[in-house]
C-alpha cells in the first residue's frame, strides 16, 4: 500500500511543474494534497479527475488559499470533509477517506509565520486537535493523518535548530505539543520508523540557498495508529524533481488498500 503526501503550494502552478504526470507514474494507492490554493471549479478536468483515481477536494472559502485534497485509487466507503470547525472548515484543512477499517487524512495544519496573530490561530488549532487526537487514538479504527504539520519535532527535523527555536514551526510550545501526540497519546511519526538519519527535510525556503544547500525542515508526516507501526516498510523524500517548496513523502506499508 503506497501513500504518498505533498503539500502542492498552489495545485494549478504544481500541475504545470509536471506533477500529475509524474503521479501517474507512482502508482499511490491514496495521494494527500495540500495547499491547493484553488476552488474545485477553477481547475482543469484532470486536476479535478487524474486518471484511474478518484479525487476528493476540501477548499478554502478565500480564493488562491489553502485547500486540501485526497486521490484515491479505490472509491471509499466515507469521505468526511472538515473537521466540524466553522472558523478552520472555511480554510478548508481536513478531509478524510475511510476504507474497511483505515482512514486516510490530508492534513494542514495553520502556519503561524505571518505574524503573531497566525500563530495564535495556530495554537489555538492544536488545542482543539490534541482532543480529537486522544478520542481516534483508543478507537477501533486504525488512521494514517497524512500533510503539512507546520512543525519540526526535534533539533534533527530542521539544519538551523539553533537559531529557529523562537520561530514558528519549532517553538518549544509547538514540540511540546507533539511530544504529546507521540509520546503521551501513543501516535506514530511514520517515516521515523524506518529512517532515522540526519538532513531528512521536506521543505525549504524560497530565500538564499536553501534547495541547493538543503537547508531545510521536516514539517511534512504521516502520523499513524500504533497498530500499524509493524506494517510500515519504506520511506522516501523524492527530490529528483521539484514541483513546490514541499518535497513529496512517499511510504509503503506492508498489506493491501
Amino acid at each position: 500500500m503506497k501513500i504518498i503526501t505533498i503539500n502542492v503550494n498552489g495545485i494549478r502552478s504544481a500541475a504545470k511543474k509536471g506533477l500529475l504526470d509524474w503521479l501517474g507514474e507512482q502508482g499511490a494507492d491514496v495521494i494527500c494534497l495540500q495547499e491547493t490554493k484553488a476552488q474545485e471549479h477553477q481547475l482543469a478536468e484532470e486536476i479535478i479527475r487524474p486518471h484511474g483515481y478518484y479525487s476528493y477536494f476540501h477548499d478554502a472559502q478565500k480564493k488562491g488559499y489553502s485547500g486540501v485534497a485526497v486521490y484515491s485509487r479505490r472509491e471509499p466507503d466515507r469521505v468526511r470533509v472538515g473537521l466540524g470547525w466553522p472558523d478552520i472548515d472555511a480554510e478548508g484543512r481536513y478531509i478524510q477517506v475511510d476504507f474497511d477499517n483505515l482512514s486516510v487524512a490530508s492534513l494542514y495544519l495553520p502556519s503561524g509565520s505571518s505574524g503573531e496573530h497566525r500563530q495564535a490561530v495556530k495554537f489555538d488549532f492544536m488545542a482543539r486537535y490534541l482532543p480529537v487526537l486522544q478520542k481516534l487514538r483508543r478507537s477501533r479504527r486504525d488512521y494514517i493523518l497524512c500533510g503539512d504539520w507546520n512543525i519540526a519535532h526535534k533539533a534533527i527535523d530542521l539544519k538551523n535548530w539553533r537559531g529557529n527555536q523562537k520561530n514558528s514551526g519549532f517553538l518549544p510550545e509547538e514540540r511540546a505539543w507533539f511530544d504529546q501526540v507521540f509520546e503521551d497519546i501513543g501516535w506514530i511519526d511514520a517515516f521515523r520508523v524506518v529512517n532515522q538519519a540526519a538532513d531528512q527535510y521536506t521543505w525549504w525556503s524560497n530565500r538564499g540557498q536553501a534547495w541547493a544547500k538543503n537547508v531545510g525542515w521536516r514539517i511534512d508526516y504521516q502520523v499513524v495508529s500504533p497498530r500499524l507501526k509493524d506494517r510500515i516498510v519504506s520511506a522516501d523524500i523524492y527530490k529528483t524533481q521539484r514541483f513546490s517548496d514541499h518535497a513529496p513523502l512517499i511510504m509503503e506499508y506492508d498489506g493491501e488498500l
